[in-house]
C-alpha cells in the first residue's frame, strides 16, 4: 500500500502542546467549539457518527443502541481529537466504559475519543494496557516477566510508583477459552489489572512486602493472604491499616503479599513518563530522537535476518554514541519500535505484525549497507524477540561508536508504518541512511572529430545514415521502430514494447540541440548508453530470469549512478514493477530515462535559477515520477 511522504531524518520528541489536528475539517477543538457557540448549536461529529458503524466493523449490534448526551464533554489532550457528547446506551445505561456514579461521564467520553482515534469501539477489543498507557501519556514502556524478574524487582516497582509511572499486570492465557476465566484465588486470567501501591507492614515481628492491585471492573478480588477480609489484617493495628488505606469493600482493589503476586501474575508492564524513571535517584535529562518510517512491499519490507536476500533493504538508522555514562565505559540507550494504526486497520483485516530490530557495528560508511555486509557480520545487539505486539522496547549498553539499527517485520513483504524512538542518557546523533538522494551522472563523451573516427565508428555512421534517411536525423517514430526491432531479438532479456511516449522521453534526454530529433552525435551517445544499461540489467538479473526484481533494481540503479531515498525508491517500485515485483527491460529503460531526465533538468534549473528553486532534488524527482 502507498504511504504518505515524510521528511527524512530524525524528529524532535513530540509534546502535548504540538498536538496534531485530526478532525477532517482541519479545525482544532477550540475552533469547532467557537463555531458551535456562534451558531447556538450542539456539536455533532461528522467524522465519528452516532450509529452502528462507529460501534462495530465486523458485526451488527445485538441490541438497539440509543445515543444520548450527558451534561458535559471531554477530549483527549495528547492528540487534538474532537468528539461530540453522544454516548451509546441501552435502557438508559452506558454500554461500555462507565463510572460507578451513573452521573459521571468523563471516562465514557475519554473512551469515545480513543475509539474514534482507532476507528470504532470494537477496535479497542482485546487491547493491551500498555498501549493505552503510552497513548495517554507519551511515555515509554518496559515489560517484565515476574518469574524472570531481577532480584531488585520490588525496589524497581517501588521507585516506579513513587515517580508516577503507570504500572499494569496480568495473567497469561494458554488459549482463547481461558480468557476472562476466574482462578480459585479470585483472579481473572487475560485481564488487565493496575498496580496502585507497594509497601511494607510489620507482621508477627517481621517486615512483610505487600503490593496493592486493582481490578478495573470495580469488583471480583483476590481471596488469598492479605485480601480484604483475610485473617492477616487482625495482626495489623488500626493506624497502620489506615496508613495503607485498607478497607473490606468489594471495590476491586486489594492487597496481597509480594511473593504471592510474583507467583500468581505473569507479566508486569511499566509505562515510564520519562525513560530514566527506573534509574538512580539523580534526575537525568534523556536525549530522545524519533524516526518515522514505513515497510513497503518490494522496497523496504525486507523481513528479519533469516531472509538474507531482502533483509538489507529494510530502513537503516545510524546511531553515533559519543559519550559514556557517568563512571561507566558503555553508553546506555533504549530503543522502542512501534507499528502504527493496526487497530484502526482491523476493519480491513489487518492484524498486529511480528516486529523487532537488530543493531550492527557500523563500517563507518555513510551509505545504505548491502547484502554482503550482513552475510559476514553478526549483530551487536537485538530486541529480545520478534513478537506481534504494537511496540517492542529494550535497554542496551554498548561501547561508544557508530551503529546501524535495522527495524523490521519478521516476514518479508509485510507492510506497515512504524515509529522508532531512541532514548539515550548522553547526546546522540542519528542519521537516516535512506533519506538522501545522490545522483552521479557522467557527462557524455564529446564526438570524435571528422577524419579521426575509428573503423568501428565509421561503420556505425554508415548504419545511422541508413536509418536516419536524407535529413540525417532520427525522429521519435523512427527510434520506436529501431529499438523495438533490435531489443525484441535479444533472448536474454524479457522485452514487451517501447511506446512512442518512451521514445520521445529518450529524445528529450539526448537532444542537446532542442530540435526534437537525434542527430548522429546524439544518437551515438544514446546507443552507447543503451549498451551500458543493457549490461547493467544482465549483471543484476541475478537469477537470469530475463526480468529484474525490485530488490535487484535497487542495486542496479545505484550502479547506474542513482542512490535514491526510501520514498523515491518506493515510488519507483510502485510505478515500474508488476504484481510479482518484477520488471522487464522496457520498464527498466523507461525508469532510467525518466530518472536521468529529471536529474538533468533539476541540475540545469538549480544552476540557472538558484533563488527560484525551493524544492530539494528528492522532492523534484518525486514530483516528476508522479507525472
Amino acid at each position: 500500500m502507498p504511504y504518505l511522504y515524510r521528511a527524512p531524518g530524525p524528529q524532535k520528541h513530540p509534546v502535548p502542546k504540538d498536538a496534531r489536528t485530526t478532525h477532517s475539517s482541519g479545525q482544532s477543538f477550540e475552533q469547532l467549539r467557537q463555531e458551535c457557540v456562534q451558531k447556538g448549536i450542539l456539536f455533532e461529529d461528522a467524522d465519528f457518527l452516532a450509529n452502528s458503524s462507529s460501534l462495530f466493523y465486523s458485526e451488527r449490534p445485538q441490541i438497539p443502541f440509543v445515543w444520548k448526551r450527558p451534561g458535559f464533554w471531554q477530549h483527549s489532550e495528547w492528540l487534538d481529537v474532537v468528539i461530540d457528547d453522544r454516548l451509546p446506551t441501552f435502557r438508559d445505561r452506558l454500554i461500555f466504559l462507565h463510572s460507578a456514579d451513573h452521573r459521571e461521564f468523563w471516562s465514557a467520553l475519554l473512551e469515545k475519543a480513543y475509539a474514534k482515534l482507532n476507528g470504532s469501539y470494537e477496535a479497542l477489543k482485546g487491547g493491551s494496557a500498555i498501549e493505552a498507557m503510552e497513548d495517554f501519556t507519551g511515555g515509554v514502556a518496559e515489560t517484565f516477566a515476574t518469574k524472570e524478574a531481577p532480584e531488585n524487582f520490588y525496589e524497581i516497582l517501588e521507585k516506579a510508583l513513587k515517580r508516577g509511572s503507570l504500572v499494569g499486570c496480568s495473567i497469561d492465557i494458554r488459549n482463547a477459552t481461558e480468557s476472562e476465566a476466574r482462578t480459585p484465588f479470585g483472579l481473572i486470567k487475560g485481564h488487565a489489572y493496575t498496580v496502585t501501591g507497594i509497601d511494607q507492614v510489620n507482621f508477627r515481628g517481621q517486615k512483610t512486602e505487600l503490593i496493592r492491585v486493582r481490578n478495573p471492573w470495580g469488583q471480583v478480588e483476590w481471596n488469598g493472604s492479605w485480601s480484604d477480609s483475610s485473617s492477616e489484617w487482625l495482626s495489623v493495628g488500626p493506624a497502620e491499616q489506615k496508613r495503607l488505606c485498607h478497607t473490606a469493600l468489594d471495590d476491586g482493589e486489594f492487597w496481597m503479599a509480594f511473593r504471592d503476586f510474583k507467583s500468581h501474575f505473569d507479566k508486569v508492564e511499566i509505562c515510564n513518563l520519562t525513560p530514566d524513571a527506573l534509574e538512580e535517584n539523580a534526575v537525568h535529562k534523556w536525549e530522545v530522537m524519533v524516526h518515522q518510517g514505513s515497510w513497503v512491499r518490494g522496497s523496504t519490507a525486507g523481513g528479519c535476518r533469516n531472509f538474507l536476500d531482502t533483509f538489507w533493504t529494510n530502513p537503516q538508522i545510524k546511531l553515533s554514541l559519543t559519550e559514556e555514562d557517568e563512571g561507566q565505559e558503555d553508553c546506555t540507550f533504549l530503543v522502542a519500535l512501534m507499528q502504527k494504526d493496526r487497530r484502526k486497520l482491523k476493519r480491513f483485516g489487518a492484524d498486529m505484525l511480528t516486529i523487532g530490530y537488530a543493531i550492527y557495528q557500523s563500517p563507518r560508511k555513510d551509505e545504505h549497507l548491502n547484502k554482503d555486509f550482513f552475510k559476514y557480520h553478526a549483530s551487536q545487539a537485538r530486541s529480545k524477540t520478534f513478537i506481534n505486539l504494537r511496540e517492542v522496547s529494550d535497554r542496551f549498553q554498548l561501547p561508544p561508536g557508530e551503529y546501524i539499527l535495522i527495524p523490521s517485520t519478521f516476514e518479508p513483504h509485510q507492510e506497515a508504518d512504524f515509529c522508532l524512538r531512541i532514548f539515550t542518557e548522553k547526546k546522540i546523533i542519528t542519521q537516516d541512511m535512506d533519506g538522501d538522494v545522490n545522483i552521479d551522472l557522467h557527462e557524455p563523451p564529446k564526438p570524435t572529430p571528422a577524419g579521426q573516427e575509428t573503423e568501428e565508428e565509421l561503420q556505425f555512421r554508415a548504419l545511422f545514415e541508413q536509418v536516419a534517411g536524407e535529413d540525417m536525423e532520427v525522429t521519435a517514430e523512427k527510434l520506436e521502430y529501431i529499438l523495438n526491432a533490435v531489443l525484441q531479438k535479444k533472448k536474454d532479456i524479457k522485452f514487451k514494447k517501447l511506446s512512442l511516449i518512451s521514445c520521445k522521453n529518450i529524445i528529450s534526454l539526448m537532444d542537446t540541440s532542442g530540435n526534437g530529433k537525434l542527430e548522429f552525435g546524439e544518437f551515438k551517445v544514446f546507443w552507447n548508453t543503451l549498451k551500458k544499461w543493457t549490461s547493467l540489467f544482465l549483471q543484476f538479473d541475478a537469477d537470469k530470469s530475463g526480468t529484474m526484481s525490485s530488490y535487484e533494481l535497487r542495486t542496479a540503479l545505484k550502479a547506474a549512478g542513482f542512490q535514491l531515498s526510501r520514498h523515491l525508491l518506493q515510488l519507483t517500485v510502485l510505478r515500474y514493477t508488476d504484481e510479482e515485483l518484477q520488471l522487464g527491460f522496457d520498464d527498466f529503460l523507461n525508469c532510467l530515462v525518466r530518472l536521468e531526465n529529471a536529474s538533468r533538468v533539476f541540475q540545469a534549473l538549480s544552476t540557472k535559477n538558484k533563488e527560484c528553486i525551493h524544492l530539494s532534488i528528492n522532492e523534484f524527482i518525486s514530483l516528476t515520477m508522479n507525472i
